[in-house]
């Protein structure tokens, strides 16, 4: 199973439609346009999610090679924390924080999967000298 699918489900057998038409609208007889089976969610490890926070880490900075991603527990769940050069923070947090929201949100959407609560930070010097 491929680490994407792994992480965010789909993996399907079936081939991707390749042609579509633009008057067809959907059917308003399905309660809420959902399939009535159950949903395939499957458990994330905690491995899974650090390779897929460094993964990401490690594409938007400069030195990637310097980028280091490490799990601690807390009373809320589990934290990842990005460490990376002062210069490259920025680049992970993105602009108003945009960047860092969205991998946020996709770490915490692959971790309710299994019921688990993650957040993901990038401390500065002072909270890497304590953690």
């Amino acid at each position: 199973m491929g680490f994407w699918s792994k992480l965010f489900g789909g993996g399907s057998s079936e081939p991707a439609a390749t042609e579509t038409t633009k008057n067809t609208r959907p059917d308003k007889t399905a309660s809420s346009g959902r399939s009535s089976s159950p949903a395939c969610a499957r458990s994330v490890s905690m491995t899974d999610l650090e390779s897929f926070v460094e993964f990401v880490a490690k594409a938007l900075v400069d030195y990637p090679d310097e980028v280091k991603v490490s799990t601690r527990e807390n009373e809320d769940g589990k934290t990842i924390r990005i460490f990376c050069r002062a210069g490259d923070r920025g680049k992970i947090i993105g602009k108003k924080g945009k960047t860092i929201m969205a991998l946020r949100s996709l770490v915490a959407g692959a971790a309710g999967r299994s019921r688990s609560r993650v957040s993901v930070e990038v401390p500065d010097d002072n909270e890497e000298e304590k953690g």
